[in-house]
């Protein structure tokens, strides 16, 4: 097993120094590489990693701000091109995803290696599972959204919304991900929708969710309403032509 970790980053000079320490702890034990995605981060957070002169961590650069969803199919365009990985890591640059969750979704990615087509998904909702420094209200916005991603589609997973994921490279290469045009975090949906309909196995690992502590939220009412938005028009569409989304998701 050789995982890539991908993570985005937009103004993110603070968080990534912080993370890539964690991940060189780990990167001790287990053998992966790193890839960060930068949007052109005024704070140039990409020369910040490169200064960092980590050979397993390298560096995208990208020509300006377009999105999650944007960044990440970037990402997986070039990895895809490399023989080198059995496994594609989602994960947040600014401390959410804590490093200490990795090994049991390595472990779990690995206990169903056998099958080509699978993601593990780190669950903030389920036995085990939690969030840290969330308001009340934030934390039912989420698991409210997810819920009704679940209706809407018809997936039984327990955090659709949520990005620490391992993709398989198998899977990953039975998409087309060139036909996903989400570029929020509604990204995350369109994703878990896509795995469901390649025949993916699926897999959920209980992590603890830390709310960032240094910069600024990403979040907006603005990916909120597109995701409300876009898991409809989803939902819609499964019921009114139960096979298209097939065809337009998997090669």
């Amino acid at each position: 097993m050789k995982p890539v970790i991908l993570i985005p980053t937009y103004n993110e000079a603070v968080s990534i120094v912080e993370l890539l320490k964690e991940l060189l702890l780990l990167h001790e034990s287990i053998d992966f590489d790193v890839l960060v995605i930068d949007d052109n981060s005024p704070d140039r957070t990409a020369d910040i990693v490169d200064s960092q002169n980590l050979p397993w961590v390298k560096i995208l650069r990208r020509p300006a701000k377009a999105g999650l969803g944007a960044a990440y199919r970037a990402g997986f365009q070039q990895v895809l091109t490399s023989a080198s990985y059995t496994h594609v890591v989602t994960m947040d640059a600014d401390g959410s995803h804590r490093v200490a969750d990795l090994p049991a979704m390595f472990s779990a990615a690995n206990q169903v290696t056998n099958l080509k087509r699978c993601i593990v998904l780190g669950t903030r909702w389920m036995p085990g599972g939690s969030v840290v420094n969330w308001p009340k209200s934030r934390q039912l916005l989420s698991q409210a959204g997810t819920k009704y991603a679940r209706i809407a589609l018809g997936i039984p997973l327990n955090d659709l919304t949520g990005g620490f994921r391992i993709y398989s490279i198998d899977l990953l290469k039975s998409l087309n991900l060139s036909t996903m045009t989400a570029t929020g975090y509604c990204f995350q949906i369109e994703m878990a929708m896509a795995s469901v309909l390649a025949g993916a196995c699926t897999c959920e690992v209980p992590i603890t969710f830390v709310e960032r502590i240094n910069g600024v939220s990403k979040m907006s009412k603005a990916i909120v309403i597109e995701a409300l938005w876009q898991t409809t028009l989803w939902g819609l569409a499964r019921r009114l032509r139960p096979n298209a989304d097939k065809l337009n998701y998997v090669k």
